[in-house]
């Protein structure tokens, strides 16, 4: 499986054509405590960079946004009932939704971990 990220911190990690969807242990630092988060419905249509999901903590709210396009296959049912799982697991159990990519060649204009890296560090 291979990890790529967005500007908007969120990451995305491909085994074959589907993928798990997250924001980054950088975004959810950013935001603070994590109080509710609203993933995809199953079927969902999302367009690379589109809202896709809602995270809010006690200092914002804020979009999760499409990395890439495609359809929600599952949406993360835990974070209802505990969204500090985000906080906890940001890039493990507090990811937000599966998706079946459409148009693989959009991975192309994401991130690598160490360019990720090199970015959160020119913040």
């Amino acid at each position: 499986m291979t990890r790529y990220f967005t500007e908007d911190h969120e990451w995305i990690e491909v085994d074959g054509d589907s993928a798990t969807v997250g924001i980054t242990d950088y975004a959810q630092s950013q935001l603070g405590d994590i109080v509710f988060a609203e993933v995809p419905a199953t079927g969902a249509m999302l367009k690379k960079g589109g809202d896709a999901a809602v995270v809010e903590s006690v200092k914002a709210a804020s979009d999760v946004y499409a990395p890439v396009s495609g359809t929600v296959i599952e949406g993360n049912g835990a974070l209802e009932g505990d969204p500090a799982l985000v906080n906890n697991d940001s890039e493990g159990a507090g990811w937000f939704f599966k998706i079946t990519l459409s148009d693989t060649s959009e991975l192309d204009s994401l991130m690598e971990a160490a360019a990720y890296k090199a970015f959160v560090d020119g913040l």
